[in-house]
């Protein structure tokens, strides 16, 4: 027995390099690209101004398959398409390496630490709910990324690792994200399209955004527990022994430096923070507009600290170099997409699956419409993205099918945002998986269940919905 054991013990089976997972994936949507015809939907403004697909506009074009040169340009092409996301991952690595070599931002870990001492399994929930509230009412999803090395930074100081460091911040935005209370870019923009009041059907998906809160934090706090009492019971317990020795060297740099040039640093990357966040909520900010500021805040911080300008420099190029290969990952996932939309196969797949969905029974549509948009998310990460190009189809469908509006749209939300959490060509995903150094095996480990638990619950919410005829109110 105990042979047998041995002999089928998954945790030796070696799993490929993140890499060579997503390059396989690319070469299998080259091969898509030789089975499935190429087809497309033209694309209209309705009144709203948003484009969006004509449903009754599907045709086939002339066959454009993947070749080497096309399979071989998908990983760079993939790249320029996510530059700003790129290098604001760059940025972020490199301002945290000043800010954290000031010793500052442990110094807010500590006195962070010390409010919940005794209570640390507390955090979590108080980091969910949050980072929840951008999710829901700003769909904030890759701006969290920014408070991803505090949240692993107390985590570690509470004894738990980088996984919930990571969660409950990310994970918390994904709970908001996914229950949509008021997202503008996946509620709001799919109800505009199926013309229902905006954010109307508000008091059902308040619930939902407390059900996942609820599901996430009992998830989280029971694994960090079993990790503060057991240390190798870690998901990633390697990388937190590689970490033990940097931490060290951190604790000894920051006796170097005043209480008051620490507060300085804070002052400076708080404020810095708070200005981001303004920009987001006032002026709808992206990306690009941060990535400035984070500079600005590098650099004030470190000259506050006491850094000079070659030492900034240096740290701030030892900190991008950490991230590379979470940096890079994004524009191999990326290149999935590539390959699908220059092979003319993205519409056609999108119209078999509606086709599908038309044959199902009436009573299982709307469940239909979620798995439908879990498979596509795979394709089309984006939320906004996947709302114009699946809406105008699956609307008509409901109105066919008995199915509400609003209903439709819930399942929308919920095949779009759940998933998010460990979908291989996420964006967003793999930028913060970068920023925590985990690789996307270990993370589907420890997320996976989770996601899947509330893929569960929002398949339940699906279907009283459906049967309680959810609708405008």
């Amino acid at each position: 027995m105990a042979v047998l054991k041995k002999r089928f013990n998954f945790a030796d089976v070696k799993v490929p390099h993140t890499y060579v997972i997503i390059f396989t994936m690319i070469l299998v949507a080259a091969a898509l690209t030789y089975v499935i015809p190429a087809g497309q939907y033209d694309r209209l403004k309705n009144s709203a101004g948003i484009t969006v697909v004509d449903p009754q506009s599907f045709h086939y074009v002339e066959s454009a398959p993947a070749g080497v040169m096309g399979v071989l340009s998908a990983v760079p092409d993939g790249l320029k398409s996510t530059a700003s996301l790129v290098f604001f991952l760059f940025i972020i690595g490199g301002v945290f390496q000043i800010i954290n070599c000031t010793g500052a931002i442990n110094v807010l870990v500590n006195r962070l630490s010390r409010t919940f001492s005794g209570r640390e399994e507390f955090i979590i929930p108080v980091f969910l709910f949050t980072f929840s509230l951008g999710g829901a009412l700003m769909g904030m999803s890759n701006e969290v990324l920014a408070f991803v090395p505090i949240g692993i930074m107390l985590a570690r100081k509470s004894g738990f690792d980088a996984a919930v460091g990571t969660a409950m911040v990310t994970m918390g935005a994904l709970a908001g994200f996914s229950a949509g209370t008021m997202n503008p870019f996946t509620v709001g923009i799919a109800q505009g399209i199926a013309e229902l009041p905006l954010y109307s059907g508000l008091g059902l998906r308040i619930v939902l955004h407390f059900t996942f809160l609820l599901i996430g934090s009992v998830y989280l706090m029971r694994y960090a527990r079993r990790v503060k009492n057991d240390p190798s019971c870690s998901i990633v317990a390697d990388l937190e022994r590689e970490e033990q020795a940097i931490t060290l060297a951190q604790a000894e740099r920051e006796e170097t430096v005043s209480d008051f040039r620490h507060a300085g640093v804070l002052l400076a990357f708080l404020a810095g923070l708070a200005y981001i966040l303004y920009g987001v909520f006032k002026y709808e900010w992206g990306i690009a507009e941060m990535q400035p500021i984070f500079i600005a805040m590098g650099i004030v911080g470190g000259l506050i600290g006491g850094m000079g300008p070659s030492a900034i420099a240096r740290e701030f190029l030892n900190g991008a170099r950490a991230l590379a290969f979470g940096a890079l990952v994004i524009g191999f996932a990326r290149g999935i997409l590539v390959v699908l939309q220059n092979g003319m196969i993205l519409d056609t797949i999108i119209h078999g699956l509606a086709v599908w969905l038309q044959a199902m029974p009436a009573q299982l549509t709307a469940l239909g419409m979620f798995l439908i948009h879990i498979v596509l998310n795979f394709f089309i990460p984006s939320g906004s993205g996947q709302a114009a190009a699946t809406m105008p189809l699956f609307i008509p469908l409901a109105d066919i099918t008995g199915v509400s509006r609003q209903v439709a749209v819930l399942a929308f939300q919920l095949g779009d945002g759940i998933s998010n959490g460990i979908n291989p060509t996420s964006s967003n995903m793999n930028a913060f998986l970068g920023v925590a150094k985990i690789t996307y095996p270990q993370w589907v480990r420890f997320a996976g269940p989770l996601i899947v638990t509330w893929q569960i619950t929002g398949a339940l919410f699906i279907l009283v919905a459906n049967h309680i005829g959810y609708g405008p109110f």
